[in-house]
């Protein structure tokens, strides 16, 4: 297998995680926690919480998802801006996506004392998105059964994660979700302005059936 960064990502992750399944203190120091950050001065939570995951179900879905994701906007980053430049701004992104994404849910959720969450999802939307920007078009498949375009899919997801956001009461985390989502699309808006021209392009023309 060729190490790319959004392999050597995913295994630092996977490392992480499975260390964290057994260890109730490291869960309990790297989870996000907003009540802890605000009153114990722990920020470095919203990047911790990010390499943890509750079990091999979440970690596979998250890795899973930005095996496939993550290279589109690795290559992209390295094509647009040189091998090393391009890594750095991809590091930076995947990390920044999943501190950006904490940001609302810290706002929220700050003097609730029982408040917790953990993985790596907001850094996951943002790959997804950002590929979706890059390649509108490509086709995203639910569990292998229904396909549709990115830039269709997209939509119904940030849809979904606002409603499920709004209502909560399952455990999951959606506004991550969704500001991971955002925070994806206008990071690669705002280092490829030509971006934002050549998706409209794509989907111009385009015809469901």
């Amino acid at each position: 297998m060729e190490l790319t960064l959004t392999n050597l990502l995913i295994g630092i992750t996977a490392v992480t995680s499975i260390l964290g399944f057994n260890r109730y203190e490291m869960l309990d120091r790297w989870m996000f926690m907003p009540y802890r950050i605000k009153n114990r001065g722990q920020w470095d939570r919203f990047l911790l919480s990010g390499f943890i995951h509750k079990d091999y179900v979440h970690l596979l879905f998250n890795m899973f998802t930005f095996y496939f994701f993550g290279r589109v906007v690795e290559m992209f980053l390295a094509y647009t801006f040189g091998q090393l430049l391009g890594g750095v701004l991809f590091v930076a992104f995947y990390l920044l996506g999943i501190i950006a994404s904490d940001i609302p849910t810290y706002r929220k959720h700050q003097d609730d004392s029982r408040y917790r969450a953990l993985g790596a999802s907001g850094g996951t939307a943002a790959t997804v998105f950002a590929s979706i920007v890059i390649m509108p078009l490509s086709d995203i498949c639910l569990f292998g059964i229904l396909c549709l375009p990115g830039f269709i899919l997209g939509v119904l997801f940030l849809i979904y994660s606002y409603i499920q956001g709004k209502k909560g009461g399952d455990n999951i985390n959606h506004d991550a979700h969704l500001y991971g989502a955002i925070f994806g699309v206008v990071f690669i808006l705002v280092l490829s302005p030509s971006s934002a021209a050549m998706f409209v392009e794509q989907i111009r023309d385009f015809r469901l059936f």
